[in-house]
């Protein structure tokens, strides 16, 4: 499928958040190119009442049903062309409309998974921002992709910077790459890189979230902050470009000017850089293989001045190494580590939980649940259930000064 065509039809799952919010502005930088089908949110129907009063979709959708009620009686006088749907069936139907080209997965978290495999097996072109999906059920996911006849780009930045850096004929999915020797995956180090690691306890939702070079949404600062992001990203690039963990190398890189770099056997490092600003990977996927206009300011390499970097301190972030450790047990064990740190970043953000006991729920949680062989969606699914149910218990068993730190 190929978005370089005319006015290509964009469903935004996830349109409120960062990403969503940030793909609206590259179509409507673009119109001759791109046009919105369908929008949809969890609960944020002011959010999603102005984008729909501005860009006109035919459909949007609230994933809660009573969020889709209120939205609903809302745009019958402000627009009332636009259909609302409501709950995952709605997620799904818009993912696969036949007039949608493209499927921007942006749906934070395990719910984005469904309407994501539906794409895939619509044969969309699937902006992939939801690293969850194939953290969950990466050997599934690809299966769909393949089977569905979709092309699969990856959203976020470090992978999209990777992909830019492999060879010109290489598409996620389709084998190891020819030539490559390791993947330089680069991370900020976050807010708390250099705080002393006996304050760390301490640390507010409020601090955690004030991200130095990115503007994200609350939960991916979080995993910002605990790097338990760069966990998720090494389990997605080992599904993205047909790799092993051993060959993903974490790299701290404060400055957020490389978003990643690929190893050649040659001896080459090529490095895609460019300001910390989602839109040019949005961009990049949207129009791949040309180049579109994305409001990006040109980076002054000379303002920048210096490039730094470090390997990442596993003490200070232990949720690399259970990523890694899932990564490595295969099977469900991936899908147990995104739901409990799942509940365990929503328990710290609620102020139920303290910030270092946040790798304290996810360890005891993945030692707890036996792993078993990722054959299934209903086998995934299940394992992520017991993993929540386990987890919230945990929570609900400590207190906010956190026993698990």
């Amino acid at each position: 499928m190929d978005c370089a065509v005319k006015t290509q039809g964009i469903t935004i799952l996830g349109a409120t958040g960062s990403i969503g919010v940030s793909t609206l502005d590259v179509i409507q930088r673009n119109p001759d190119r791109y046009h919105v089908v369908a929008l949809t949110a969890n609960r944020d129907v002011e959010g999603l009442l102005q984008q729909c009063i501005e860009h006109r979709p035919r459909y949007a959708v609230m994933a809660d049903a009573d969020a889709a009620g209120q939205l609903q009686q809302r745009l019958r006088d402000a627009a009332p062309d636009v259909e609302v749907l409501a709950g995952q069936e709605g997620l799904q139907r818009v993912a696969s409309l036949d007039e949608v080209d493209c499927v921007m997965a942006a749906i934070v978290g395990a719910a984005g998974l469904m309407p994501a495999l539906e794409a895939a097996r619509s044969g969309k072109r699937i902006l992939l921002a939801n690293k969850e999906a194939l953290v969950m059920s990466g050997a599934l996911f690809m299966q769909q992709v393949r089977e569905g006849g979709a092309v699969l780009l990856p959203v976020d930045s470090e992978h999209n910077a990777i992909f830019q850096c492999m060879p010109p004929s290489f598409v996620p999915g389709s084998g190891h790459p020819g030539g490559v020797s390791n993947i330089l995956l680069t991370a900020s180090g976050g807010p708390f890189r250099t705080t002393p690691v006996e304050k760390l306890s301490g640390i507010t939702p409020e601090q955690a979230c004030a991200h130095p070079n990115w503007d994200m949404g609350r939960k991916i600062s979080v995993d910002s902050a605990t790097m338990m992001n760069k966990g998720l990203e090494v389990i997605e690039a080992c599904w993205l470009f047909s790799t092993d963990a051993a060959q993903v190398q974490v790299v701290i890189h404060p400055q957020s000017v490389i978003h990643s770099m690929v190893q050649y056997r040659d001896g080459s490092v090529l490095a895609q850089l460019g300001n910390p600003d989602m839109r040019t990977p949005i961009a990049h996927c949207m129009a791949w293989p040309e180049r579109i206009d994305a409001g990006v300011q040109p980076l002054d390499i000379v303002a920048v001045g210096r490039l730094d970097f470090e390997a990442p301190d596993l003490e200070r972030f232990p949720c690399l190494r259970l990523a890694q450790e899932a990564w490595q047990a295969g099977g469900t064990a991936s899908a147990v580590l995104n739901a409990a740190n799942e509940i365990a970043v929503e328990a710290f953000l609620d102020h139920r939980l303290a910030f270092t006991a946040i790798p304290g729920v996810i360890e005891a949680t993945l030692s707890h649940i036996t792993v078993r062989e990722a054959t299934s969606l209903e086998v995934i699914l299940d394992a992520d259930h017991q993993a929540r149910v386990f987890a919230d218990g945990l929570v609900r068993g400590t207190s906010s000064l956190g026993e698990l730190a």
